[in-house]
């Protein structure tokens, strides 16, 4: 096996025997045939489209069989079977509809061609020879620069697939993501030609972002600040981890009046601030802190869980029997909830203990989107032009097990009593709690949300760049980014396209890319590495 698509990738250099993440080398080999069968479909998809042929069906099993492929989302071999299959058939139904509309489907040997093998074992075997680093390529930068829009596709994929579950969509999206497909296997495609493309990520993951906000605030209403309690109420638990909404919604229905009270994980701690979902009277705080320390904290929840989305590493033997996925996730052992009826969970927490009696924790705020902070952006402008508020940091982006992230908690704790601190994704995680006070009534920790809630961040900043007649770049704003997976990669493509400069992106960067490119991206864009945070706050504020 080769992967090196996430940040904790083996050595800062790719995973060959086993994934850190846990993810082993069969069932690589067949993410690996998957991703290749999906080129495959998206050859044909670029030659209907030429003749006037997008199929939805074809459009949204892209994003879901490319969903499935990212960092600790899918570990379960049979599944990939069924995904490679499917993507095979898919990609024949299409070449007969492309063929009577007169395009073109004859394709020489390759994804377009392939033959899935008839075994488990054989699949493996085929999936093997087909990895990343077999896409053609004339140099070392040009596979890079196909790798950052794998990476970045496979992110797109994810946003737009939750936007897609709640009813908006958009062709060109599904467009861009077979076209940037096809592209890893175009043979002649150089840097002059990968770089647009790589840009043109980030503008479609901007757009997926932008459908995922329509679909969540469309139907659960703008976030408000919420105060969100880390303690616990006795009784039965249900633990939600992962990110999407609509399985938050229908987990509250099904458990309404079961006396059972529903706790977050993750990034589902932002759900607490949607008026649709706080009217729930058992929906009731978040659980756990940090993502990195699920291990230690899972086999303590005394109750049952539901992964709805990559959020954590392969889950123990210990506890297994306590957790069930469901939507794309899946890990050999564990119980799926495929059609969205969760009564295995519910009979499962209420045969579990559930917390035996109150605990009085701390608490924490979310819920400041876009709506919440331009709310009160008056003040915020007044603020700073009274120079209450110096600088702002947008702290956010993806967990992880590094010591080095540890930095980022530091980079919180020290900033001036005079700064604010916007963060999303699951990076709050390592300072989430922190007690920083306000600013004129203004915390100086705002939550904006999930990491898909860069949307909003970026609505703030352009609006605040409005109010002062200043561009983006001009701002007193400082982005400090975590990277970890997919998600992040295509939200960094996102802020290159927006020609935001002046990022400083760790705890590592990532190890596919070439120095070639890292030196396009520091010349272009001034992306700089973390260092520590008594030298990036004196770097930035002088």
């Amino acid at each position: 096996m080769f992967c090196y698509q996430c940040e904790q990738t083996a050595k800062g250099e790719g995973c060959t025997i086993q994934g850190v993440c846990g993810k082993s080398p069969e069932v690589a080999a067949l993410q690996d045939l998957l991703v290749y069968s999906l080129i495959g479909l998206a050859q044909v998809a670029v030659e209907g489209r030429k003749v006037g042929i997008s199929d939805k069906a074809v459009n949204v099993f892209t994003l879901q069989a490319t969903f499935s492929t990212l960092t600790n989302v899918d570990f379960d071999p049979a599944r990939f079977v069924t995904w490679i299959n499917d993507a095979v058939k898919h990609r024949e139904a299409l070449k007969a509809k492309v063929k009577a509309a007169g395009g073109q489907v004859d394709f020489p040997d390759g994804p377009a061609t392939l033959t899935p093998a008839a075994t488990l074992e054989e699949l493996i075997k085929q999936g093997e020879g087909l990895g990343i680093k077999t896409f053609p390529a004339p140099d070392a930068d040009a596979q890079s620069l196909k790798h950052i829009l794998l990476f970045g596709v496979k992110g797109v994929a994810a946003y737009a697939d939750h936007a897609q579950i709640l009813g908006q969509e958009d062709e060109k999206v599904y467009a861009f993501v077979h076209e940037a497909l096809a592209a890893m296997v175009a043979p002649k495609l150089a840097v002059p030609d990968l770089l647009p493309l790589v840009m043109k990520c980030g503008e479609m993951n901007l757009r997926a972002m932008e459908l995922l906000d329509a679909g969540n605030t469309g139907r659960y209403g703008h976030p408000v600040p919420t105060k969100v309690p880390l303690g616990a109420k006795k009784g039965k638990a249900i633990l939600v981890s992962g990110h999407d909404l609509a399985d938050m919604e229908m987990i509250l229905k099904q458990t309404e009046g079961k006396g059972i009270y529903v706790y977050t994980h993750g990034e589902m701690l932002p759900t607490h601030g949607y008026p649709e979902l706080k009217k729930y009277a058992h929906f009731y705080g978040h659980y756990g802190t940090a993502w990195q320390n699920q291990i230690k904290e899972f086999p303590q929840f005394p109750g049952a869980i539901i992964m709805t989305t990559n959020c954590i590493q392969r889950p123990a033997d210990s506890y297994k029997d306590n957790i069930f996925t469901t939507g794309l996730v899946g890990w050999p052992g564990v119980r799926h909830i495929a059609d969205k009826d969760f009564t295995p969970a519910i009979e499962k927490a209420l045969s579990l203990p559930g917390f035996p009696e109150d605990t009085n924790g701390r608490s924490v705020m979310t819920g400041f989107a876009r709506n919440a902070i331009l709310g009160v952006a008056g003040q915020v402008i007044e603020a700073v032009k009274n120079k209450n508020i110096r600088h702002f940091f947008l702290v956010g982006g993806c967990d992880g097990a590094k010591p080095a992230r540890n930095y980022y908690t530091e980079f919180v704790e020290k900033a001036p009593q005079d700064t604010v601190i916007l963060t999303l994704a699951c990076g709050k995680f390592k300072f989430f709690d922190k007690q920083l006070g306000d600013i004129g009534g203004i915390p100086r920790l705002l939550d904006v949300g999930q990491c898909n809630d860069a949307y909003s961040a970026i609505q703030i900043a352009v609006a605040l760049a409005n109010a002062f007649g200043v561009g983006v770049n001009d701002l007193p704003l400082s982005i400090i980014c975590s990277w970890y997976e997919q998600k992040a990669v295509a939200i960094l493509l996102t802020l290159l396209y927006l020609g935001i400069k002046d990022i400083r992106l760790g705890p590592s960067l990532p190890a596919f890319v070439t120095p070639n490119v890292l030196d396009f991206l520091v010349k272009n864009f001034n992306i700089k590495p973390i260092t520590t945070a008594e030298e990036d706050l004196k770097a930035i504020l002088g």
